[in-house]
């Protein structure tokens, strides 16, 4: 794989020239973005995939929900369906994707949509009788036909994209100058007990002007299932199977093994087949299954429901007064300005 990629090292400077005109063009207004009179919060990352947008989209979904009428728009990375679709009853993740689906299913007092359009999709957001005050733009930051009224940009604590390179050699989508989009930067997936000093060293790293802030995993005590939960920590001293597509399932995997388990990887975002769901059940052979939250919603429903069983997980700031109170300044700033 590194040799494939220092081949393709020359595709990487076409790329990178690429996006950056592309980038100039939409900077400079000869390709236009369009605005909206609504505040508009989009969280994305210039690597791909495992930054882990859907805890941060979620934490952004607790903080606003109480006070504002809250919709989450994504294109719904691998559905079936095609257009603008607004989650309701019929809805499924083969439908509208596994995290939109997520969302659906987890917070019943928000509205959940997808469109590969994000103008299409805001204006029909916009058409309803009972339109959001507030829109979150979920894996949004390249997409500058829309003008987000403030950008979170994450970036991972164990791949940073200031120590990456541009696609095909590396893994950024756009060369780490995005950066000067975002109105603030949070790195993911840090240690709980990550020191002062230690967050120096990477805010100098990242060289940004805008501020930094720090998030970690939290596990929740208990797994769930359709019908029935369990404390993690009995679940982790019993033999089991692991099962994870995502794109970073380490962390994952290292929370909950133990010696006895058998572990799964599947691609992010992947589709289970009737093959696939044979393949873990042989392995599991009686023994419970625990997968990821964003797994669950495509594996209920094609595996045992006494068997099956998620681990929720949730992104904790180390410090997390500044970064509320940026927010919620934001979007009720914006909204007393409509």
């Amino acid at each position: 794989m590194i040799l494939l990629r220092k081949i393709l090292f020359p595709l990487a400077i076409l790329y990178w020239l690429i996006t950056y005109i592309r980038n100039w063009l939409y900077d400079k207004g000869i390709f236009k973005s369009h605005s909206f009179d609504i505040p508009i919060i989009a969280v994305g990352n210039l690597s791909v995939g495992g930054t882990g947008k859907t805890p941060q989209i979620e934490y952004l979904i607790r903080l606003l929900s109480e006070n504002y009428k809250v919709a989450v728009l994504s294109r719904g990375y691998k559905r079936t369906s095609e257009g603008f679709i607004l989650a309701d009853k019929n809805a499924t993740a083969s439908l509208i994707g596994d995290e939109p689906y997520q969302f659906y299913s987890k917070f019943s007092n928000i509205q959940v949509a997808v469109d590969a359009n994000r103008k299409n999709g805001i204006e029909n957001l916009l058409q309803l009788s009972n339109k959001p005050d507030v829109v979150l733009l979920d894996d949004a930051y390249q997409h500058r036909k829309v003008k987000a009224g403030f950008y979170i940009l994450l970036t991972a604590y164990d791949d940073l994209f200031s120590d990456d390179y541009i696609l095909p050699f590396g893994n950024l989508r756009e060369p780490s100058s995005g950066k000067k989009r975002a109105d603030m930067i949070i790195v993911t997936k840090c240690p709980n007990d990550l020191s002062e000093l230690a967050q120096l060293e990477i805010r100098k790293k990242l060289n940004s002007k805008q501020p930094v802030y720090f998030s970690s995993i939290q596990y929740d005590d208990f797994v769930f299932g359709a019908h029935s939960q369990m404390l993690v920590s009995e679940v982790q001293s019993e033999s089991k199977v692991l099962v994870a597509g995502i794109a970073k399932p380490k962390l994952f995997f290292d929370f909950l093994k133990n010696e006895n388990d058998v572990t799964l990887v599947f691609p992010d975002h992947h589709h289970f087949s009737k093959q696939d769901c044979e393949q873990i059940l042989a392995k599991a052979n009686g023994r419970k299954i625990i997968t990821t939250e964003k797994d669950f919603v495509r594996l209920n429903g094609l595996l045992p429901q006494e068997q099956l069983f998620y681990l929720p997980i949730k992104s904790v700031f180390l410090n997390s007064m500044n970064i509320d109170k940026t927010i919620k300044d934001y979007v009720g700033q914006s909204t007393r300005n409509r």
